[in-house]
């Protein structure tokens, strides 16, 4: 869509069209989600060892420093408040992601080192999302905004994600052996997403292809909203006496909505990535001329 559209240019009065401050928005919002999730999950165990409250307590105020340095972005683009407030909630995001991975392989996979403990153990991956949170921050400080590594940058993040929503699925739902078939959805669905936004990296690539991943992430949104429906049918009609009971102990309500969450992200990573991209491929000089040895016929080669 060509960037002269009257929605483009409104949004570039307001300084909203910067994709910098979408990553910032991004962010912000995501962590201010973080702090609902983590009181349900480690409510689980009612906070029982007090380094669960770490991460809560980063996730309610974050947020507000955040807001604090994309209002300073507005006053003094890209001055030394915006750069030092972001530093100082990336890189404590990143510790605190990283240290959670240790804390939660601790409870089972040290001691055991098995396939059961890993499943049954408290999610490993899922302090990564700090850690995600905390590198979009970081690299959206280091690298130049109008360089071809920044959206790519933003689509490894995304592909991150999709490897992590991969790791959860297959682990959460073999806690139950698969009971529902509709339980491999986001399992098949997140592998899909995992292979196509790895293609980028490993081969040209062109607008088309960027077309194609647009289309496969809106399937993976609607599988997040589908996912969200189903752990809410299942938290309504649950065994314990009330709804929180069942929030608390039942299917996780909030992760499904990663799938959606990680697709605006990549959609970021999409748009900014187009306009260095051909519109198709490019065939090379003479290319078309050569044809291999077999595909030739017999005159043509007494001929030559």
């Amino acid at each position: 869509m060509p960037r002269t559209d009257r929605w483009w240019r409104r949004l570039q009065r307001y300084g909203l069209a910067d994709h910098r401050r979408w990553v910032e928005l991004f962010v912000l919002v995501n962590i201010a989600f973080l702090a609902l999730d983590i009181f349900l999950a480690h409510s689980v165990n009612q906070f029982h060892h007090a380094a669960e409250y770490l991460p809560l307590y980063y996730s309610l105020a974050a947020p507000i420093v955040l807001i604090i340095a994309i209002a300073a972005d507005f006053v003094y683009p890209r001055g030394n408040v915006w750069r030092d407030l972001g530093h100082l909630v990336g890189w404590l995001a990143i510790a605190i992601g990283l240290a959670g991975v240790i804390l939660h392989l601790q409870s089972h996979f040290f001691f055991e080192r098995t396939i059961k403990s890993l499943v049954y153990a408290a999610p490993f991956a899922a302090p990564l999302a700090y850690t995600g949170l905390g590198l979009l921050l970081v690299m959206n400080r280091m690298v130049a905004a109008d360089s071809r590594d920044w959206p790519l940058w933003v689509l490894l993040m995304a592909l991150g994600g999709f490897v992590g929503n991969f790791l959860f699925s297959l682990l959460d739902h073999a806690q139950n052996g698969f009971y529902h078939w509709s339980e491999w959805i986001p399992v098949v669905s997140s592998a899909f997403a995992v292979g196509f936004l790895t293609v980028p990296f490993l081969t040209p690539v062109t607008r088309r292809f960027l077309w194609l991943c647009a289309g496969l992430l809106l399937v993976q949104a609607a599988v997040g909203v589908l996912g969200f429906v189903l752990h809410m049918q299942g938290n309504l009609h649950g065994v314990a006496p009330n709804l929180w009971d069942n929030l608390v102990f039942g299917a996780p309500p909030l992760a499904p909505l990663l799938f959606p969450n990680l697709v605006l992200l990549a959609f970021i990573g999409l748009w900014v990535l187009r306009p260095f991209l051909p519109a198709r491929a490019v065939e090379e000089p003479g290319a078309a001329a050569i044809r291999p040895p077999e595909l030739t016929s017999a005159g043509e080669a007494a001929a030559d």
